[in-house]
């Protein structure tokens, strides 16, 4: 069985955003620095940021009413939609979540947002429990964000996804 060590919170994955890291045990994102975060989220503007972090407060009502709001004026969002799917996700409405990315990935297909919906399938189908499913959609994240020469940071991400959903289905044998 191959395990992984994460000395500290900086060995974890990015999550995307200033403040936020990916726990490679449950492949969810975290805030691990409240002040960059809310720092960050002072300087944006985009309404998905600030839906992303109501669902790391844990306040998935807020986040579903400011998505709402900001689906209404910008629908073709990317960013809105792949977050609409994680609020699902998040209230553990896995079925909607699956369903919403992987029609998604119907329209991304062929492109650099490709592995992005990868990446967030496997995260939904992990913490539903489909870990088979995770690790094929990992793969995938992983092999196209190679094949892409995408940022280091997010070949690693999913490498540590990729790994942990391995790692849980070799201990379920």
């Amino acid at each position: 069985m191959t395990t992984e060590t994460f000395s500290s919170i900086s060995d974890w994955p990015t999550g995307g955003f200033p403040g936020v890291r990916t726990n490679p045990d449950t492949l969810l994102p975290a805030i691990v620095n409240e002040e960059v975060m809310q720092s960050a989220l002072a300087e944006s503007s985009d309404p998905a940021d600030r839906v992303m972090a109501l669902m790391l407060e844990g306040h998935p009502g807020e986040a579903a009413e400011l998505l709402a709001e900001a689906r209404y004026s910008d629908p073709e969002s990317f960013k809105l939609r792949i977050f609409e799917a994680e609020l699902h996700r998040a209230t553990n409405r896995f079925d909607r979540a699956v369903e919403l990315f992987r029609r998604l990935l119907g329209e991304v297909h062929g492109t650099a947002e490709e592995p992005v919906v990868h990446q967030y399938l496997g995260r939904a189908y992990f913490v539903a429990g489909n870990h088979v499913a995770a690790a094929e959609s990992f793969t995938k994240a992983l092999d196209l964000r190679v094949a892409l020469a995408a940022d280091a940071s997010l070949i690693y991400s999913s490498a540590v996804a990729l790994q942990r959903a391995r790692n849980v289905l070799e201990l379920a044998s």
